[in-house]
């Protein structure tokens, strides 16, 4: 091929990448990335999160488990935030009314101030909301116990209010899971605003001192993590990151973020962890 045609043809192929790179869709959200812990089965489940960086629809989440995830959430401006605990029910599908009521989570207690609903359309189950204004750099406590009631467990969602220097305890859900306890542990942040904006705006956080309660009664802490990520579509993919900064697991999507660490690795935490001795229980 003679010299001038040659870059005729790689001319045209250059534009034509450039043009289907123009004309590929922007993601619309931060990709979703998770830690998952390895744990034994247990009864309790403590853990801690540090928001660094948020914005409107940012969720950090960070006790969740094989029925239900607990959090805290950015719903809209920076005072608009609130603790979040949810429960799915044992059945498939995403409309709520359709769920037969014997199949429908239980609500066995309602805090004082908690709004509690049912939820679709990623699942369905039973949800509580707790207005509650956290802070960047402020440390969140969070618990969750579990009590298995023959072919149903109920869980208890306990969140530490700081500026009381006490446990509240939002709600306890029941549902069927044929006599499971906890298992399937793990933490994530995600974007749900979902704007395209908002995959350029990054979401970090800090999760650690997490501990879990045997079968047996004993304490574990939590010193290993899995990084995993969501493979949705509409989610930018590079930019993510994972590990370990002072002591504390770390998750950073969205924005500029790099990715250092590779995905489906384990990480370990070799920061000393002391159990609380404070931590509730449901009665």
């Amino acid at each position: 091929m003679k010299l001038p045609t040659l870059l005729l043809v790689l001319s045209c192929l250059t534009h034509a990448v450039c043009a289907a790179a123009e004309d590929a869709p922007k993601p619309r959200a931060a990709r979703s990335i998770h830690l998952g812990f390895p744990a034994p089965d247990a009864t309790a489940f403590y853990n801690e999160a540090v928001v660094d960086e948020s914005v409107n629809g940012s969720y950090f989440m960070a006790c969740g488990w094989n029925t239900g995830y607990f959090g805290i959430q950015q719903i809209g401006s920076t005072t608009n935030k609130v603790v979040i605990f949810s429960v799915w029910d044992p059945t498939k599908g995403d409309d709520a009314k359709a769920v037969p009521l014997e199949q429908r989570v239980e609500v066995l207690f309602e805090g004082e101030g908690v709004k509690v609903n049912r939820f679709g359309g990623e699942g369905t189950g039973g949800k509580s909301m707790f207005p509650h204004a956290w802070k960047i750099g402020e440390t969140n406590r969070f618990l969750v116990e579990a009590k298995v009631e023959g072919e149903k467990t109920a869980y208890t969602g306990w969140f530490f209010l700081n500026e009381k220097r006490e446990w509240k305890r939002l709600v306890t859900f029941r549902t069927k899971t044929g006599g499971k306890p906890l298992r399937g542990l793990y933490s994530f942040v995600e974007d749900f605003r979902r704007d395209t904006k908002s995959a350029t705006e990054a979401h970090s956080a800090r999760f650690g001192h997490g501990w879990v309660q045997t079968l047996a009664g004993d304490w574990q802490p939590l010193a290993k993590a899995r990084f995993t990520a969501s493979n949705a579509k509409t989610e930018a993919k590079e930019t993510i990151n994972a590990g370990v900064r002072d002591g504390w697991f770390f998750l950073t999507t969205g924005g500029a973020t790099k990715q250092v660490q590779e995905l489906n690795q384990v990480i370990e935490n070799s920061a000393t962890s002391t159990r609380p001795t404070d931590l509730p229980t449901a009665k």
